[in-house]
């Protein structure tokens, strides 16, 4: 029987037993570290029996009270006026800049609102200033882009945050119709460009309708649920090392903030039947066999479908550039930078004028 996705909220108060001052999760040592003194403790053990996965039937077709709960019992959560994103911090922690579009944070915190439990949690294992290095490399092969960019390099330039993903696992089985294609070659008389008359071999196709039927087992097919990062870039994030999630616990968010989804679980599965699809697909042409393929209606039955809630760590640095949205994110277990940039109209026109003078200078050497 599935667990239910809405255990008990889970939180304590991680304060140093040296000094009382606030600790905070350090990617370096894996360890909860007090901001003032240093001192390090461990991460509370996480209870025994993994991760657990839920029926997605279940969650649909239960009361949405039932399903739900706050990340943490003292979370407060702040709404970013300009892009939409909601954050969720643990105090004293503020919610200042927003991650995702570099915009002052004005809304007034407030209680975290309740929603699917996380079940697990990649910790930060990148730190901020090594994802600053990564960003600042990434910078050096960004020709011609804006000084305005190189502000997402400084220290208070990139803040780090948990972004909500789903998993799903389904057993699928899709009946199909189609045609199969059997290649097969017919001698063919032709006059050539001297008038003589040759014969060649042409390759024709003879087709066959057939029907059939196809299974898969899926397992971690991964979707964003957060809609402030463009999906193909978090895509190209990717991989992240699922094998060492973590089950959910609090202390790994101290010092960090989370983004609520903004992809609901059902819709979240939609995206995730469109992934699925591409290998079904690909299941079909395979046992419809031949030299060539053509699948013209594919039926798709999803059983046992299951679901985590995860969250993921990434660095996100926003800022504006004429008026348009750019952002830069590092996957925090990997340190991989996927961006964006404009370019910069001086400085293409810069190199331009430097070339046409070398060009001047060369030809005048040459004349000489």
């Amino acid at each position: 029987m599935p667990a239910d996705p809405a255990p008990g909220p889970k939180h304590k108060q991680f304060e140093c037993s040296g000094c009382g001052a606030v600790l905070e999760f350090d990617p370096a040592q894996g360890l909860l570290k007090c901001t003032h003194c240093g001192h390090t403790e461990a991460v509370p053990a996480a209870p025994t029996g993994g991760i657990s996965s839920h029926s997605l039937d279940e969650y649909v077709n239960r009361a949405a009270g039932q399903s739900v709960a706050p990340i943490t019992e003292q979370a407060l959560q702040a709404q970013c006026t300009g892009c939409g994103s909601v954050v969720h911090f643990e105090p004293p922690e503020v919610a200042g800049a927003c991650p995702f579009c570099g915009a002052n944070i004005v809304d007034q915190p407030k209680a975290a609102d309740p929603l699917v439990a996380p079940d697990g949690v990649l910790p930060f294992r990148v730190e901020k200033e090594k994802a600053l290095g990564e960003v600042r490399q990434w910078l050096q092969s960004r020709w011609f882009a804006p000084n305005a960019l190189k502000r997402v390099a400084r220290q208070e330039g990139i803040a780090g945050v948990y972004l909500p993903f789903w998993t799903y696992d389904s057993d699928t089985v899709s009946n199909y119709s189609g045609a199969r294609g059997e290649h097969y070659y017919e001698t063919e008389t032709y006059t050539d460009n001297e008038g003589r008359t040759q014969t060649r071999q042409v390759m024709r196709t003879a087709w066959y309708p057939v029907t059939g039927q196809v299974s898969r087992a899926f397992q971690n097919v991964l979707v964003a649920a957060s809609k402030s990062v463009a999906e193909k870039r978090l895509d190209a994030l990717e991989p992240w090392d699922l094998e060492d999630l973590n089950p959910y616990e609090p202390a790994f968010l101290a010092g960090f903030k989370a983004q609520r989804y903004q992809l609901e679980l059902p819709e979240g599965f939609e995206h995730a039947k469109r992934v699925m699809a591409s290998q079904i697909q690909s299941d079909v042409r395979s046992d419809i066999g031949g030299d060539e393929q053509q699948v013209n209606e594919i039926d798709t039955a999803y059983l046992n479908s299951l679901f985590r809630h995860l969250l993921l760590p990434c660095w996100v640095g926003a800022y504006r550039f004429r008026g348009n949205l750019f952002q830069i994110v590092v996957n925090a277990r990997t340190g991989e930078v996927q961006g964006e940039r404009p370019f910069s109209a001086w400085k293409i026109a810069f190199l331009v004028i430097t070339i046409l003078a070398a060009i001047v200078l060369v030809s005048l050497f040459t004349k000489h």
